[in-house]
């Protein structure tokens, strides 16, 4: 192709752009895999074409920078463990060009993985002439649950109870990550900051996934606003 020729000596131009990476959800829904769309970005067409830049030292290509991303997972997807469908679009070279390519990555995320561990796919970035391809590195997090905050392998969570209930007791319901709610019942005055522990109802111990860490419950004890003079003349009368 005359037009590759006269790129490769005059510097050419990148047809595909050089924007930076993305990811986005293609959905999946609860109950099924996620599939995302994520693009490499990356140098153009005319970085090291037949050799004339970059090159090689020492007989080895040097490798791009690996890119990295992050992937949010749910604390109901680390008890269990999941695997996550990753749509990437890259650019592969073929006959001395480039071309895009869509390729889907399988993430296996294992019970009990932390926040900031790592899943590495060597060499699946952008291929460019005279360098190898760098690799694209996915980095779990925790994504923000609305009943439990995970610490290690224990999750809390902050109940709320009246100050009668602080005081004389109660039977609570605590929902767990299991989905079925543990029967918790107080007898003792309960002093704001008390917690207890559900032994075993937390997160996959990831060294030990039979292991799994506990559920912390702190009480919040909520006080009324105002008490009424007969609310008032009972308490000094009896504390």
């Amino acid at each position: 192709d005359p037009m590759n020729i006269f790129s490769s000596f005059f510097g050419g131009s990148d047809p595909f752009g050089a924007g930076g990476p993305g990811m986005f959800d293609l959905g999946g829904g609860a109950g099924g895999p996620g599939m995302f769309f994520m693009n490499q970005g990356g140098g153009g067409m005319d970085d090291g074409m037949f050799g004339m830049h970059a090159g090689r030292r020492g007989g080895h290509a040097r490798q791009d920078p690996a890119v990295m991303h992050d992937l949010a997972v749910s604390l109901e997807d680390v008890l269990k463990g999941t695997t996550k469908k990753m749509k990437i679009t890259r650019k592969v070279m073929t006959d001395n060009a480039q071309r895009l390519e869509d390729k889907v990555l399988t993430v296996t995320i294992k019970p009990g993985w932390k926040s900031g561990t790592k899943i590495t796919f060597p060499k699946e970035g952008d291929q460019h002439p005279n360098r190898t391809p760098a690799d694209i590195v996915f980095v779990i997090k925790d994504k923000p649950h609305s009943k439990f905050k995970r610490e290690g392998s224990d999750i809390k969570r902050v109940e709320k109870i009246s100050l009668k209930q602080a005081l004389v007791g109660v039977d609570l319901m605590i929902p767990t990550l299991d989905g079925v709610d543990h029967r918790l019942t107080l007898t003792e005055v309960i002093k704001p900051g008390t917690t207890r522990r559900l032994t075993g109802r937390g997160l996959p111990n990831p060294k030990s996934p039979s292991h799994r860490g506990d559920l912390i419950v702190e009480f919040e004890v909520e006080f009324p606003s105002q008490l009424t003079p007969t609310q008032k003349d009972v308490i000094m009368r009896n504390f």
